[in-house]
């Protein structure tokens, strides 16, 4: 039923929604002119950061107009997070997956021609499907929402081919308004999405997760340097460890066990039970740590991850970002900490290389890598440079690792030029270690074997050590003047820009890495997400309503957070409300919750 947008009608005011449904007082940013458009029949897309309530933007209109909301979304465990979130907050809402048995469906799909639902989720692939669509031309669609837009691009970090067809919804209920919203798209993404959907206007919003602190460390023992970074975040943390292959996974899983930690593992070759029952855990329990690939994330909606640690180098800053993206959701302190080195690097350019994607998009993904390097390698804030990355402005934060220890710089023109003349005159190739045991004037089989000790650059880089030569190496490739040759056996070579450096000498800034092996750049600073509890006995209050919630949740067979977010509790706890009407005025509540829980939750705050 294609509806006219001016015929739109409202059943409440999406500032009456907003509190009684959802517990909060204000809209934040541009989320109420977002959702102002959408009820007034506009489209447009949506540029948020995770954690900045790009949810709100096309639920509380679905909650509002007449009809139910549409809402595409990649992965069944999102549908499920939201739906159980929303249900839980008096919400009509229900998915439509391949998860669901058949009698399931039908119910839901009754409850959707009977106007009873306020959202629907859906997988792209169902959406577009004929006898789904048929179905859809015989009800009231208040909107089309398409979750994780980015995914739509073939140049975004994830894209997905089923997401391509949703542009059809544009053309088939031209006067049903749709929003596109995603956390992460650069600017050829941002285009890309726009002109697909037809979508008269984009909201960006920016990018800063200003909750998050990030380091950046090199590769030196990456187990020990990861043992040191939780050690210093405490006990009882929920957090994710990223890792490029599947054995990794379930090494560092099983490692992190036996040193008395709560860590399962996660990749798509996992047994689809196994998997599905790690995935369960980890959103429904507390202090789990998750060692995955890249298969894991996306649908994790778990607002209280502290931390997400990388022990090998992502493949670009889009993805680094969105990875990183899902600590901190809920805005309390969290943590992004990766390790990584130059063989990472080789990796990443070795599987792109090996790519069938066309030679047009592998150019691209090389540029997206050279820019994730040059983020590790910055010696100045990380989050301008991530912002920046993503044509966000922002300043220093002191809030990563260089602005809080800032690196030493140094003219690395003379050091630049010894090591690129060695690489000349052995040939382009041999791998780093080989290169600078030269420049260190070592002597071995190798060396005397291939006459390498009568060369004129031998021992002329005995005024920095080992790890400082592979630091300046590492910061050659980031500038794009060398690049490592993984069809070459890993061998460093010089590129063009290189020789036009070796010929013009320019005055070169580097920077000297940090020699104390767990200072701060390994370890993070320690951030507890209850700082605002100042009190021992606050803490002891917020520990004790975590548990009545863990309880809460367990009876219920809900994830703890869709009881209460954890910023809810500190709420609760600075307030210590002493009637179910102060209660109510606590952010995140919401009517539908303080009838189900306010009593119990007053009760332990009263004691």
């Amino acid at each position: 039923m294609n509806i006219p947008a001016e015929s739109y009608a409202m059943s409440q005011s999406s500032k009456d929604v907003l509190s009684s449904v959802f517990g909060y007082d204000a809209f934040r940013g541009e989320q109420e002119q977002i959702i102002n458009d959408l009820i007034s029949g506009k489209s447009c897309g949506v540029l948020m950061p995770t954690g900045s309530g790009k949810s709100l933007c096309y639920q509380i209109p679905s909650i509002c107009m007449e009809g139910t909301g549409i809402i595409v979304s990649p992965l069944i465990a999102l549908m499920n997070d939201q739906v159980v979130a929303l249900r839980e907050a008096g919400v009509k809402a229900a998915a439509i997956h391949s998860g669901l048995k058949y009698n399931e469906v039908r119910e839901t799909f009754d409850a959707l021609r009977n106007g009873q639902l306020d959202l629907l989720y859906v997988a792209p692939e169902r959406l577009v499907n004929d006898n789904f669509l048929d179905i859809l031309d015989d009800i009231k669609i208040a909107l089309f929402a398409i979750d994780e837009a980015h995914c739509i691009s073939q140049w975004g970090h994830d894209f997905r081919p089923d997401y391509r067809q949703v542009s059809l919804l544009r053309t088939r209920y031209p006067n049903v308004p749709c929003i596109a919203v995603t956390a992460t798209a650069d600017t050829a993404t941002r285009k890309d999405i726009v002109d697909r959907l037809s979508l008269p206007k984009l909201y960006v919003a920016g990018f800063d997760r200003p909750n998050i602190t990030y380091y950046v460390s090199i590769k030196d023992n990456p187990r020990s340097q990861l043992l040191r970074f939780l050690k210093a975040r405490g006990e009882g943390e929920s957090g994710i460890v990223y890792c490029l292959s599947r054995k990794k996974v379930e090494e560092t899983a099983k490692w992190l066990t036996n040193q008395g930690y709560n860590a399962l593992p996660y990749h798509a070759r996992l047994e689809a039970r196994v998997r599905a029952n790690n995935q369960e855990r980890f959103i429904k329990e507390e202090g789990i740590i998750m060692v995955a690939t890249i298969a894991f994330g996306m649908g994790i909606d778990k607002p209280d991850v502290r931390f997400v640690a990388h022990l090998d180098l992502p493949k670009n800053i889009e993805a680094y970002y969105q990875e990183t993206g899902r600590a901190g959701r809920d805005g309390l302190p969290s943590v992004a900490w990766m390790v990584y080195g130059l063989q990472d690097l080789a990796l990443q350019r070795q599987m792109i290389e090996g790519s069938d994607s066309p030679e047009e998009q592998k150019r691209i993904e090389r540029q997206k890598l050279t820019a994730l390097l040059g983020y590790c390698e910055s010696a100045t804030c990380r989050r301008q440079v991530l912002l920046n990355y993503f044509d966000d402005d922002g300043e220093a934060c002191d809030n990563c690792d260089t602005c809080l220890h800032p690196p030493e710089t140094f003219d690395g023109s003379i050091p630049a030029q010894k090591v690129m003349s060695c690489i000349l005159r052995t040939g382009q190739m041999y791998g780093g270690g080989y290169v600078i045991d030269v420049l260190l004037g070592k002597t071995n089989e190798r060396i005397e074997r291939q006459g390498h000790e009568a060369l004129s650059t031998f021992g002329i880089g005995t005024e920095h050590s080992s790890k400082e030569w592979q630091s300046l190496i590492r910061q050659l490739v980031a500038r794009g003047f060398l690049y490592v040759d993984m069809d070459a056996y890993s061998a460093i070579k010089i590129t063009q820009d290189g020789v036009d450096f070796l010929k013009a000498k320019p005055v070169l800034k580097m920077r000297l890495d940090p020699k104390a092996i767990g200072g701060v750049s390994e370890t993070g600073r320690k951030k507890n997400p209850t700082i605002a509890l100042e009190s021992d006995s606050d803490q002891a209050l917020f520990i004790e309503l975590k548990a009545l919630r863990m309880s809460i949740a367990k009876e219920n067979n809900v994830p703890p957070y869709v009881v209460f977010h954890d910023k809810t509790l500190i709420e609760m706890v600075l307030h210590k409300p002493s009637t179910l009407v102060a209660m109510n005025d606590v952010p995140g509540v919401g009517k539908s919750k303080l009838d189900k829980y306010g009593a119990a939750f007053l009760d332990k705050i009263q004691g």
